[in-house]
């Protein structure tokens, strides 16, 4: 479950029109949210509170296995409209599987003038954390230079006297600065960290044509009417998924290690995108689409990604994909060609939801069934109310979460086991409770 800062940047992102998901560094992130999700560990405590737009206050303890805490602080330049833990749509607060829309060259924001002068500042967001009983504090500030460059400057201060020498050089106090340039096809990161002189630089390419290409109209059913050909008429390759490519490259160099290295990767997603325009129309006489033959229906979500490390010969690729509205299904399989060393993990997803008024498979998430005057909004049939997550691999361990809202809180419960230690199986069983509120 995303922590409260984490729900706060990225309303933030979505806010000023920045697309996180067009990053080499997020270039796995569909498989990861099934394979690589985090249980947690004890007991975690978080309650978060949004006095205005602009500022946030958020608060968390771990009372289990040792007992901390933290206090963070959040403002943003623009207005941001937080939920609270009770109204906020539970799939915004989980990282899950999704094929990601077609990119977007990001667009700025529109000149303010006041009196013959321009008025309006750059977005930006500032972040601070201070953690009991140690005394580490965490930093970030992210702002836009231009429509399409970004930068964010985070930072990490652990005072020596609070700390061993262990505990130092696993977490040392560092600064970290980001630059990112995304023009929509293209996007280009750099990476500096003072703690070890690393420099790094990636960049992802994406083939085919951007979204605002492929839009010609803003009245979809006008469009259709006239015969623009749509993403989800197009002809479908027989015996094959159609979709678009990404591939991106990643070079980093250590001053303080001497040692560099480089990887790449790919991705391949499925056309339509996550949210096709046919899935949001009801299938009716009197619309102006016609009804997809057996042949043209679109090709279930997937998303396939290989990953490349060649100076430390480790490969790796996911196969992603949802089988049904509610379930989705992954496998990775990693390999190190100098060491031989292998290992095959498996994961699903299963969200589980309130029992309908009516049967409608072909309902998209974003769309709920009409209820009766008397239904309360947060009771609402179809709903989603939990996600029920598990992965396996060969390295015998197996984890399990469950993820859901009880009453007005948000809930994690997970365990993570070792099957091959028949004296302790459970390395480690955990629940996060987080409630937050606006206003």
């Amino acid at each position: 479950m995303h922590p409260f800062a984490s729900y706060v940047l990225r309303s933030y992102y979505k806010a000023t029109g920045w697309n996180e998901d067009n990053l080499f560094t997020n270039l796995t992130r569909s498989s990861d949210a099934i394979l690589d999700f985090t249980v947690p560990k004890g007991l975690h405590l978080s309650i978060s509170k949004s006095p205005n737009a602009l500022f946030k206050t958020t608060y968390s303890m771990n009372a289990m296995p040792s007992l901390n805490g933290s206090v963070g602080y959040i403002f943003t330049s623009c207005d941001l409209n937080v939920k609270g833990s009770g109204d906020i749509r539970f799939k915004d607060m989980i990282e899950r599987f999704r094929v990601y829309d077609q990119p977007r060259r990001p667009e700025g924001k529109e000149d303010e003038w006041l009196a013959g002068q321009r008025v309006d500042t750059r977005d930006y967001l500032l972040y601070g954390r201070y953690y009991l009983p140690t005394g580490r504090l965490d930093a970030l500030y992210s702002t836009r230079l231009t429509p399409t460059l970004q930068a964010i400057v985070a930072a990490i201060s652990t005072p020596p006297s609070a700390t061993t020498r262990a505990q130092r050089s696993a977490d040392p106090s560092n600064i970290m600065l980001y630059l990112q340039h995304d023009v929509g096809k293209w996007c280009s990161e750099y990476t500096w960290s003072a703690e070890d002189g690393m420099l790094g630089v990636k960049v992802l390419h994406n083939f085919g044509r951007l979204a605002s290409d492929s839009s010609t109209s803003d009245d979809s059913d006008k469009g259709a009417s006239v015969g623009i050909k749509r993403i989800d008429e197009e002809d479908a390759i027989e015996g094959g998924l159609k979709g678009r490519l990404s591939a991106g490259a990643e070079i980093y160099f250590s001053a303080k290690e001497k040692s560099a290295g480089v990887s790449t990767g790919i991705r391949f997603s499925t056309l339509p995108d996550a949210t096709p325009p046919s899935f949001q129309l009801p299938s009716s006489i009197s619309s102006p689409l016609p009804s997809p033959s057996p042949k043209n229906l679109p090709s279930p979500p997937t998303t396939i990604t290989a990953l490349f490390n060649p100076m430390l010969g480790h490969l790796s690729g996911a196969y992603s994909a949802r089988i049904s509205r509610d379930v989705a299904l992954s496998s990775r399989f990693d390999f190190n060609v100098y060491s031989y060393e292998s290992e095959w993990t498996m994961g699903a997803e299963w969200w589980l939801r309130r029992p309908p008024l009516e049967s409608n498979d072909d309902e998209d998430d974003n769309s709920l069934p009409i209820l009766p005057s008397e239904a309360k909004p947060n009771v609402e049939p179809g709903q989603v109310q939990g996600v029920v997550k598990a992965r396996a691999s060969t390295n015998n361990d197996v984890s399990i979460m469950w993820e859901g809202r009880v009453r007005n809180m948000l809930v994690s419960l997970g365990v993570v086991s070792d099957l091959s230690n028949r004296s302790k199986p459970i390395k480690a069983i955990g629940l996060e409770l987080s409630y937050f509120a606006s206003g």
